[in-house]
């Protein structure tokens, strides 16, 4: 599965995270050796961070990805965090653009398009219109982002010199802070991440409450269940055994997707066309501004995938079919679900389906969310103990692994912690769409839309055109003014849910 590129990925979320599964960390253990083998014979030096290769023509860049798995099943058993601190590195074909463009769905396809017909209720025609904008605005940061990656030698040939968001993000704050960028993408990031985790546990727990509603169990209870299920991924060292469920776990959403939008079409006379208006809720569309951006959000992971290419040159083709493919298929899941339920609207969905239909595909999704879960998981804990437990990196506190590789007991108990942590804010704000909201409002703008463009214009002003530079400076504000916008309302939507105790 992993040599034809169907890493763990199996939502949007993020989850492209896991691209550097079964690509980036084996794709950098073989450049390593090609590195070795071009300092024993002519005792080159490859620049700090650089990654010299990956140019347009194809060569190989040394990737140092936002986020590493270790992948290697033999030797004593070492964590993918671990590996990451020691360096280790091996060998792996790389991908064709129809091979990326499977990773790029997965992150932006996912199981939180679920929550699209929630921003169609509050914001009408115009939240079809932010679908369509998001999506060609997503697209174009994107490029931009893996620009940033580039810069021209002596010959003006375009050369990589860098390797991840990281890198990009340093790179603009030197020569005075020189890894003042690189932390605040790593907070963004960990944020993300956890509150990916947070909202599978939030989802799981409301999808089961409203499949058994006659059962004498609170969706807090659910949520409790589900981290029961969860807190084996304290205990991963990879995700060997996870990815083996990423194709059949993406084949079930887009199955369950299909039943939905059946469903839809089989109700199409009644469906309410006259409810879709022109008018926003001036107070609850910021929300929906963040719902509709974390649903496409997988800029963190781009560097490393399009480093693995086979033909980078090919990059900005398939960004292009993979967001216009996700721009028709989340319009038109978007509106056939609200026609279908209109004012009725639920923040997931499925939960709007009658009960006998809604059981089953609820329990699927279930099962989805809970395999999904150890992705953003791994990832959040690669990023927390290579930024803060790693002795190579010169980190605050001691190394969580001992000389053997083996996770240290008390940095088994940190990572329960972390699992006991995403219960906790699931039970007391289980509220998936504000959740949501606020989550691409805070990093998913930000990562997606602000820093891209900001980055974009640091780095390469002097080759920018005028339309270039208005482009960013444009995405630049209105991706600010939907950011705070939308974090401000999502954040008085849940101190409104808390303190009046609305339910989903």
């Amino acid at each position: 599965m992993a040599r034809m590129g169907f890493q763990a990925a199996t939502d949007e979320e993020g989850l492209g995270f896991a691209a550097c599964d079964d690509l980036d960390y084996d794709h950098r253990q073989g450049l390593q050796m090609d590195i070795m083998k071009s300092d024993d014979m002519s005792g080159g030096d490859l620049g700090e961070g650089s990654g010299e290769g990956g140019m347009g023509g194809g060569e190989d860049g040394m990737l140092a990805g936002d986020s590493h798995y270790q992948r290697d099943g033999t030797g004593p058993p070492i964590s993918g965090s671990k590996a990451s601190c020691l360096g280790d590195e091996g060998k792996s074909p790389k991908i064709t653009a129809w091979e990326a463009g499977w990773n790029v769905t997965n992150a932006i396809q996912g199981m939180f398009v679920l929550g699209l017909p929630y921003a169609i209720l509050h914001g009408g025609y115009l939240g079809l219109f932010l679908i369509i904008f998001a999506a060609v605005v997503c697209c174009y940061t994107g490029k931009i982002l893996i620009a940033c990656l580039y810069e021209d030698d002596e010959d003006g040939q375009l050369v990589r010199v860098r390797d991840s968001y990281v890198d990009i993000a340093n790179a603009c704050c030197q020569p005075r802070f020189p890894s003042l960028g690189g932390h605040i993408v790593n907070v963004a990031q960990i944020i993300e991440l956890v509150m990916t985790c947070i909202l599978y546990v939030v989802v799981s727990g409301n999808l089961m409450y409203n499949s058994f509603p006659n059962l004498p169990i609170s969706q807090k209870a659910w949520a409790i269940v589900a981290t029961a299920a969860l807190l084996p991924c304290a205990f991963l060292k990879n995700l060997k055994s996870v990815s083996k469920f990423s194709l059949l776990c993406t084949i079930a959403h887009f199955v369950i997707n299909i039943l939905v939008i059946a469903y839809c079409l089989s109700r199409a006379r009644d469906w309410a066309w006259d409810k879709v208006k022109f008018y926003i809720d001036v107070k609850k569309f910021p929300i929906s501004i963040g719902i509709i951006v974390f649903s496409y959000t997988s800029q963190i992971f781009l560097p490393s995938l399009e480093g693995n290419m086979q033909k980078p040159s090919e990059f900005h083709c398939m960004m292009n079919w993979t967001h216009i493919a996700a721009c028709v298929l989340k319009g038109l899941f978007a509106l056939v679900a609200y026609l279908t339920w209109a004012d009725a609207t639920k923040e997931v969905i499925t939960d709007n389906l009658p009960s006998t239909i809604r059981a089953v595909v609820n329990i699927f999704l279930v099962a989805k969310a809970l395999l999904s879960y150890p992705l953003p998981f791994f990832a959040a804990v690669e990023v927390l103990e290579k930024s803060f437990f790693c002795e190579r990196e010169r980190t605050w506190f001691p190394d969580c692994y001992g000389g053997d590789g083996r996770l240290k007991s008390w940095g088994l108990s940190l990572r329960c912690g972390l699992v006991v942590f995403t219960l906790l804010m699931a039970i007391y704000v289980p509220h998936f769409a504000l959740l949501m909201g606020l989550t691409g409002s805070l990093t998913g703008a930000g990562l997606c839309f602000l820093l891209p463009s900001l980055f974009h214009l640091k780095l390469l002003w002097r080759k920018l055109l005028w339309h270039h530079v208005f482009f960013d400076v444009a995405i630049f504000v209105i991706g600010g003014i939907c950011a705070i916008s939308g974090f401000i309302h999502s954040m008085e939507g849940l101190v409104e849910a808390y303190t009046y105790g609305i339910e989903d």
